[in-house]
């Protein structure tokens, strides 16, 4: 059974920005990359300085990954294959074979069994959220990708288009990412981009350094649900250690967990302080403080001065300030010289000069 689709499977960004894009359709015009079979090819233009683009892949080998046809990134995440597998669990993946033989069993299978609302692929429906994937995947189209390719001419110096040339003039980038495959990138091996992505988030990533003191033996979690109780902040914390105390303060979405022993704290900072998540929401990891030295950093912010002033005694703030005497008498108390009829208490109203009244 050959496929006979009319429309492909694209990820927004190859889609492209404008709402009415023009495609051709080509039937059995072009051989999968993967399986090496026909099928329907689709050529369109994404935008007005972008180049034409073309699917690379059938519909059953992009199913099956979960990926687009163009671009071989994940349709969820935005994400390269090998980066999105690693941040999976092992029973959350699926392999695909890479002989020949194999493969032709596969796709047997997969067209027989993926239509458009099937939900078996496990790439669809995540057992428990990767905060690795939540932290690298673009929530919005990057369409610099659609970019024209580089003029070939103006790498030799001899391109005489200028402004009217429809190529990129930039030099062609050399490196690590210079060299990509599109097989690499679908079976999520050996991928340049992916091993870049997953280096920088590595080297993002700030341990969480223990304090000096010894006695404390407590963690900090933040960003609970309102509806995380108790025992499940105990079930994710119970398997580093006995728990002396748990205690979860539902108005502030956080909770406060403390251990028996300090290795026992140590170990479950170090292992969850990356990949915390309790009832399906991301949580954050911190030391917690010791509870007199949190309170006597209350009272030093309580009792400071003011600016531009000297130490002021404990439990003494600020003279309230003197209320201002009325208009036209001053600070002893003796009336003074007023400038303006309104500003004297004892005249009432304004004064008018009657002398070019008209008779």
């Amino acid at each position: 059974a050959q496929e006979q689709d009319e429309f492909p499977i694209l990820c927004e960004t190859c889609l492209g920005e404008n709402p009415f894009v023009r495609m051709a359709k080509i039937p059995w015009g072009q051989a999968c990359k993967i399986c090496e079979k026909p099928f329907t090819c689709y050529r369109w233009k994404p935008g007005g300085r972008a180049r034409y683009k073309k699917t690379q892949l059938c519909r059953s080998c992009a199913k099956t990954k979960n990926v687009c046809q163009t671009c071989v990134l994940d349709l969820q995440y935005g994400l390269p294959v090998q980066v999105r597998d690693t941040a999976l669990e092992q029973h959350e993946r699926d392999g695909m074979p890479v002989t020949q033989v194999n493969r032709e069993y596969l796709q047997e299978v997969a067209e027989h069994s993926l239509d458009a609302n099937d939900a078996s692929q496990s790439y669809h429906k995540f057992t428990r959220p990767s905060l690795l994937l939540q932290r690298l995947q673009r929530r919005a189209p990057y369409y610099k990708r659609n970019a024209p390719h580089i003029c070939s001419f103006f790498v030799k110096g001899t391109c005489n288009r200028g402004k009217s040339c429809p190529f990129r003039h930039e030099m062609p980038q050399t490196g690590e990412l210079a060299n990509q495959n599109i097989k690499d990138r679908y079976y999520g091996s050996n991928d340049p981009v992916a091993k870049k992505m997953m280096r920088l988030a590595k080297e993002r990533t700030t341990p969480l350094v223990p304090p000096p003191d010894k006695t404390i033996r407590t963690l900090w979690v933040g960003g609970l649900d309102s509806k995380t109780s108790e025992t499940d902040v105990r079930q994710k914390f119970m398997p580093f250690g006995e728990l002396a105390s748990v205690r979860v303060i539902g108005a502030k979405n956080c909770a406060f967990v403390t251990f028996s022993t300090r290795s026992s704290a140590e170990s479950a900072a170090t292992k969850l302080q990356t990949g915390l998540s309790i009832n399906g929401s991301r949580c954050k990891l911190a030391w917690g403080k010791k509870q007199g030295k949190r309170k006597r950093e209350e009272s030093k912010s309580s009792s400071k001065a003011p600016p531009g002033m000297g130490a002021m005694p404990p439990g003494m703030g600020p003279s309230p300030a003197a209320v201002p005497p009325p208009p036209g008498v001053g600070g002893s108390g003796k009336k003074t010289k007023t400038y303006y009829p309104s500003m004297d208490p004892s005249n009432m109203g304004a004064r008018f000069d009657t002398t070019h009244q008209e008779r």
